[in-house]
């Protein structure tokens, strides 16, 4: 699963990188080492403006946290911040997004915890770790986003709607099944175009996209247990931690992953 992550990335650089043709500068966040469920996030995603024939992928900002378009408020949408790449074809509150608005969420890394049982405690202990791509770069997330009313304000009125995100997971590959047996499902990019495309909307080819790179892209280190507060958004949150302070967060240990 995923439930935090780090966003860091300029949008004027994530314009060029992904190839973004419709951006609004005025619609910007500001960076965030912590993002948490229902704030606010960076998506790009392929929509066709009024009046013009082909879909233009754009930059948006999305809330993170998907509500359905027959919701009856957006409470929900702290429970729906993941969708499982397996049944996501078939769950009502997935299903349409899929078939027609799926997006690419970029981020640096997410965050992922580790149950580390402790022995003479009733409580394990959890250690977060930060898993990002090896080279560096942007880690595009595949995401579903959604319209949602707000029914008790006329339809004309734009601070009515809302739109939200939600992150595609998929099985773990081995070197972060150990840590978690789920992870977000990204993409490289030579998949981007066909993810993105909303003309593509058979249910069988789509799931055909549902495919994570092959292992190794990846990398996980152990950070400290301030991200678990969100209120603490630093850089400092991604510094590893040294053995010394592995050892000190209690007994037991830890899978070791660089």
């Amino acid at each position: 699963m995923c439930g935090r992550f780090a966003s860091t990335t300029k949008p004027e650089d994530l314009v060029e990188l992904f190839g973004v043709e419709q951006w609004d500068p005025t619609e910007t966040i500001a960076p965030s080492w912590n993002v948490a469920p229902t704030d606010s996030a960076y998506a790009v995603l392929e929509r066709t403006p009024k009046g013009l024939p082909d879909p233009v992928r754009q930059l948006r900002v999305l809330r993170w946290g998907l509500v359905p378009a027959w919701s009856k408020s957006p409470e929900s949408a702290v429970k729906m911040i993941n969708a499982r790449a397996d049944t996501v074809h078939e769950k009502p509150s997935y299903r349409q997004a899929f078939a027609s608005r799926r997006c690419l969420l970029p981020i640096d890394g997410y965050y992922e915890w580790e149950t580390i049982p402790v022995p003479g405690r009733a409580k394990p202990r959890k250690q977060p770790y930060f898993v990002s791509r090896t080279d560096g770069g942007v880690l595009a997330l595949a995401g579903l986003y959604e319209f949602w009313r707000d029914r008790t304000r006329p339809a004309d009125d734009a601070l009515g709607w809302l739109v939200t995100c939600t992150i595609v997971t998929t099985e773990a590959e081995p070197l972060l099944a150990p840590i978690h047996e789920r992870m977000p499902l990204f993409l490289d990019p030579g998949a981007y175009d066909a993810w993105l495309d909303p003309g593509r909307t058979d249910p069988d080819e789509l799931r055909s996209l549902l495919v994570a790179p092959a292992p190794g892209a990846l990398r996980a280190v152990p950070v400290g247990a301030a991200v678990g507060n969100i209120r603490n958004n630093s850089p400092d949150l991604l510094r590893p931690l040294t053995d010394a302070e592995r050892n000190f967060g209690g007994a037991g240990g830890g899978t070791t992953l660089f």
